[in-house]
Formats: structure tokens, sequence, C-alpha cells
């Protein structure tokens, strides 16, 4: 499944992202973590020191080694250079999974070992000095919506994204690429302000949204966030001092973790599952197909010199039976 987790800036979401990695390698789950945010700091929270994390290789500075390996022998695809953020898969492409070993996550992935298990771990990387004024962060989170366009996942296997803050994945049809999304929202009037413009913008899409409320501290934050969001909020988390100790660079055992917080990890964990039964690959492929010609229409056609609408395949549909053939 794919799972992404968005929020304001400071709700808790690269936290509860990493708790509910952790709580699947736990479990002996195969498991894709991905840092997305402009703020990079999934990989602490998950135990790295601050000098492994800052090491750990970018899949913004890849990108041509990631679309020259995704487009195999795609004769539509004529090469790295005419390939975008959005060109969907086609026969001839190479295509991804989870806990398979490829050039890709030789390039981007590294181990990191948890407790009961390890996840591969990938970053967009920072924005740097060199990127002020030239450069938008979309175009480095444009290796991971390449990535999600191609790969087929299946149940027991997870990919977890911590996104940008806010309403920013909107920027690009990458908020369609989930089963499911987690927003975590705090029992405040901004931390629900995201949740209604996030709902407000997906709503056409098939998104499924469920609300994670986090810092919350009694009945009348959890009446607050049940007003606000209705029935799309999934669970509570209040405080942890297995998380302010995780914060401090000092962790005790995942095991320790709050009987309160590991029974809203296994909501979140089943609710992720329940959406395998829903996959549509057809519409999956639909929507990326949607986004991609919006974008080669806007502005890729004009940047790379071709015509990007010619990169669709409109006899291919992604999904778990066209993975022999590509």
């Amino acid at each position: 499944m794919k799972i992404a987790f968005v929020g304001k800036g400071g709700s808790g979401k690269t936290t509860l992202s990493s708790l509910f990695i952790r709580h699947l390698a736990a479990a002996g789950a195969a498991v894709v973590a991905i840092d997305a945010d402009i703020n990079q700091h999934l990989g602490a929270a998950l135990g790295l020191e601050e000098a492994e994390a800052a090491a750990l290789p970018a899949m913004g500075d890849r990108l041509t080694l990631i679309k020259d390996y995704l487009r195999g022998s795609n004769p539509r695809i004529a090469s790295a250079e005419t390939m975008i953020k959005t060109t969907p898969p086609g026969e001839g492409s190479r295509l991804l999974r989870v806990g398979e070993d490829n050039p890709l996550y030789e390039a981007c992935a590294r181990e990191v070992e948890l407790e009961g298990g390890a996840v591969r771990l990938m970053v967009t990387g920072p924005f740097t000095d060199a990127d002020l004024g030239v450069a938008c962060y979309h175009s480095k989170t444009g290796a991971v919506e390449l990535y999600l366009n191609h790969l087929v996942d299946g149940r027991d296997e997870y990919v977890v994204v911590d996104m940008t803050a806010g309403s920013d994945s909107f920027a690009s049809g990458m908020f369609t690429r989930f089963d499911i999304t987690f927003l975590v929202a705090e029992p405040t009037r901004k931390g629900v302000s995201v949740y209604r413009q996030y709902k407000e913008y997906a709503r056409d899409f098939g998104v499924v949204l469920r609300v994670v409320g986090n810092k919350v501290q009694g009945q009348d934050d959890l009446d607050f966030l049940r007003a606000e969001v209705g029935d799309d909020l999934l669970v509570a988390v209040g405080h942890s001092d297995w998380v302010r100790a995780m914060e401090k660079g000092r962790p005790p055992r995942f095991e320790l973790l709050e009987d309160a917080n590991r029974r809203a990890l296994r909501t979140l964990q089943v609710a992720a599952d329940a959406t395998h039964e829903l996959r549509d690959w057809q519409r999956y492929t639909q929507q990326m197909v949607h986004f991609h010609l919006k974008n080669a229409a806007s502005w890729g056609n004009e940047r790379t010199g071709a015509d990007l609408a010619a990169q669709v395949d409109p006899g291919f549909v992604l999904g778990e039976g066209v993975t022999a053939l590509a």
C-alpha cells in the first residue's frame, strides 16, 4: 500500500510517520520510507545520527539515473531529457517492486535497521543554497512521483511518504498516488483548516483521506476534532513519554511505546490494509495520464521541445499483471 502523511508544519506528521514505519518494521512488513518534505527530518526520526541523515543520497540529485532506468526500452520516451515528473509508464518501461533489488534502490536507498526489522529509506534531498532563486522544491519531489508512477506494490508491502507541509503536494499529481492519506491535525483552528483545504482540493480524485488527531490532551480536544472533521477522524494521539525521549535522541525499546499509542498505530495499519480491496489500477493509470497531459500542455512541451502527449501508451494499465511484460 502507498501511504502519505500530510499536515501543517509542526503538526507532528514526521513523528507519526516514523512511528508507523517502526510499527510496520516490527511486524516484519516490507517497507520503503520516503522523506519528501522540504525539511528533511524523517531519517533522524528513525534513529539516524545527524551526519548519517545528511549523507543520505538525494533522489533529486539522481533524476537522470532514475529516468534512464525507468524508461527502459519504452519506444515512446526518446531520452531522459524528454521525461518529466509525470511521464507515465508504458510497454517497455521498467516497473518497480517494494522488496526487489535494482539500480534505483542501489543509488537512492539506504537500509535503516529498526527493532524487529529493517526498512529502505529514500530522501528527496534538502533545499540547498544552490537552489535559491533558480529552482522549486517540486523539481526534487518529481523523483518521488516518478517512483510511485512506476511502482507495483502488493498486499503486506508498504511505501510510507512523509509529504511536504500543508497543501503543497497539490502542485503536482502526487496527491493521487496513495491508497490512503493520513492528515495529521492538531485540535486547533489552524490544524483543521489544512484538513478542509486538502479535502476540498482532493474531492474529485477519489482520495481516501483520514484524520489523525495529534497532541490531543483531553475530551474537549477530541470533541473539537470530531465536530470539525466528522467521520474522517480515524484516531487521536496524545502525549507520549516515548516520543519525547526519541526526540532527545534516546528512544527506549519500541515495545515500550505506550499501549494507547500502539493501538493507534494498529488502527492506522488496519485502515491502510482495507484500501487494498478498493484499489483500481485502471483509475490510477488514468489519473497519472490526466496530470501528465496537463503538465505537458502547461510547461513540459515547451521545456523539452517535444510533444509529451505522445509518451502516453493508450493500451497500458499499471498493475501486478503487467510486471513480467515490463
